[in-house]
């Protein structure tokens, strides 16, 4: 009788509990008993002007959610293709390849794909959105019979635009791929591109800096490597001195100035102009020594000059232009045709622009800016301007993440940090070994190369 008791009572205290959590209101869980529901996507239903190529689409659900490997077949996008799908707690996440320029997509989730954890089918969903615009891109080289590696490298970018981001370093200083290395160190990675400088144009040859040299230059392209160049052009900081600079008087604290007047130097007959005509004879030694061994140049001279903190852009857009001009009728006088001709915008400097007939790439350089919307901002507003033109990020410092950068639409032809003068000057040295940057850490570097969207020199083609 004392057992039967203890059985009574313990079926009596269950009683009242299961009682107590029925019916009405205290139904346990009662989400739990319904079909999972999604509550956002990104991107949103409706965007607009997302990146072709490779994105990731991710749906966020109102509860913890999964789904069967086998029913993966059944998620469509169009034409293009579902490369994975996984779903990890509240998140669905899409990866998907091939989306084309100026394409709208229906991406349809159907039914029963998505399961909640009571195995409830969530309903179908569909979420719409649209590409950027396709560009027309000027299908040819400016330059008159330009050498077939610069046509094969020039082809490669505008297959590529759109599509995959090339990845990008600057030499320290001058001449050589210290930041290359630097990143392939920490990364096992080198970047796609590498750029020079003939900064030191004015004291070549010397002991220290040989631009006829070409063997570093060489070696990275027969590794597959681009080869770009830009030109921090030095010139005396008066007439007769022995000292050069770049910056413009005033602008720059009195470090590297120069007072060398650019409307003279367009000038026929000035000794401005005699100096920028040597100059200009001089690199074309230089470049022609790699015309002679199949090397094409992404050429950047005179950069950011609307800003004005430079010689070549202190007096205005005409004789920046006149002297882009000079530079280029030079060249195709000497048989420089190994070119690739980029012009560095900045905000609202149309007039500045040398035309169509002397420019083949539009680039920006920006720094210390995180915001997405800045740098995208950026981005569009040169796609507009030049609509036949391929955009690129020819300089940056401390930005968003490039994926970020990517996703939210600036799909730039390619991207190149500056360099870090203290960590990379030497290799062998122990500043070398750290993994931070003045303009983009190794953090940065490891993001960029995880997505499949970002080149690097072991994924390049031989454009020999």
């Amino acid at each position: 009788m004392k057992k039967i008791s203890y059985n009574l009572f313990f079926f009596f205290i269950g009683f009242l509990f299961i009682t107590s959590c029925s019916g009405g209101d205290n139904e346990p869980e009662i989400s739990m008993m319904k079909a999972p529901e999604m509550i956002n996507s990104n991107p949103m239903d409706g965007a607009k002007d997302l990146p072709s190529g490779d994105i990731t689409i991710v749906l966020t659900y109102n509860q913890n959610v999964t789904s069967l490997s086998s029913e993966h077949s059944k998620v469509t996008l169009g034409s293009a293709s579902i490369i994975s799908v996984s779903a990890v707690l509240t998140k669905v996440t899409i990866r998907v390849s091939g989306l084309e320029k100026g394409t709208d997509y229906q991406l349809i989730v159907p039914k029963g794909v998505i399961l909640g954890p009571t195995k409830l089918e969530a309903p179908k969903v569909s979420i719409t959105f649209s590409t950027v615009p396709k560009q027309s891109i000027t299908s040819a080289l400016c330059s008159p019979n330009p050498s077939a590696q610069a046509i094969k490298v020039y082809d490669f970018l505008k297959e590529n635009y759109g599509k995959k981001l090339i990845s990008g370093t600057m030499a320290n200083v001058s001449w050589n791929i210290n930041e290359a290395e630097w990143v392939y160190k920490h990364t096992d990675k080198y970047p796609a591109l590498n750029a020079f400088d003939f900064v030191h144009l004015y004291a070549s040859p010397a002991n220290w800096i040989d631009y006829g040299n070409t063997t570093v230059v060489e070696n990275w392209w027969s590794n597959n490597g681009l080869v770009a160049a830009t030109w921090h052009w030095n010139v005396p900081q008066s007439e007769g001195s022995s000292n050069y600079g770049f910056y413009y008087t005033g602008k720059n604290n009195g470090t590297g100035e120069t007072s060398f007047d650019i409307t003279k130097a367009v000038q026929n007959g000035t000794s401005e102009n005699l100096r920028v005509k040597a100059d200009l004879d001089k690199i074309a030694d230089y470049l022609l020594l790699l015309k002679a061994k199949n090397i094409p140049v992404i050429w950047r001279p005179m950069h950011e000059a609307s800003g004005g903190w430079f010689w070549w852009g202190a007096k205005g857009a005409t004789p920046f232009k006149a002297l882009w001009k000079l530079m280029f009728d030079t060249f195709k006088e000497r048989g420089v045709n190994n070119l690739i001709w980029v012009w560095t915008a900045q905000t609202g400097d149309n007039e500045w622009y040398p035309g169509n007939e002397y420019v083949d790439i539009i680039s920006c350089d920006i720094y210390n800016k995180t915001v997405i919307s800045q740098l995208t901002d950026e981005y569009t507003s040169l796609a507009q301007s030049y609509p036949n033109k391929m955009i690129t990020l020819s300089e940056c410092g401390n930005v968003a993440n490039m994926s970020l950068q990517w996703n939210a639409g600036a799909t730039w032809s390619w991207f190149m940090p500056w360099y870090d003068y203290d960590r990379t000057k030497e290799v062998s040295g122990a500043a070398f070994n750290e993994t931070t940057h003045q303009y983009a850490n190794i953090v940065w570097w490891k993001d960029a190369f995880k997505q499949s969207v970002i080149l690097t020199r072991d994924q390049m083609p031989n454009l020999k």
